[in-house]
């Protein structure tokens, strides 16, 4: 079995523990949490969470504060990684959005 294979798998069985759909969205995010720091790129995002892809070394639970601009507009998020995925990414679950930002989520991140 290649890596990409187990890669589609992986994603596969994550999407089915999400609670909310994901987009393709290609941003980039300031994050902030545990012993790292910098930048990343998300390759999806919606109102529950995103995938950030780096290098870092964030372990699940790990907090994060997420700065990213979305639709114009500079948004601040809280989040915890949900998993890990080492020398690719993390998967992303906000935490205490506000309407404000829940309405800037499903405004620019329009579910099918």
């Amino acid at each position: 079995m290649t890596d990409e294979n187990i890669l589609e798998i992986e994603e596969s069985s994550t999407d089915n523990r999400r609670q909310f759909d994901r987009r393709p969205v290609n941003i980039e995010i300031q994050f902030d949490g545990g012993d790292a720091r910098g930048r990343a790129t998300s390759r999806d995002i919606g109102i529950g969470g995103l995938y950030m892809a780096t290098d870092a070394r964030l372990p699940e639970g790990t907090p994060l504060l997420l700065r990213m601009n979305l639709g114009n507009q500079d948004l601040t998020l809280d989040g915890v990684v949900a998993y890990c995925d080492p020398g690719h990414g993390v998967g992303v679950r906000f935490h205490n959005l506000t309407p404000e930002i829940e309405n800037i989520l499903k405004t620019q991140v329009p579910s099918t």
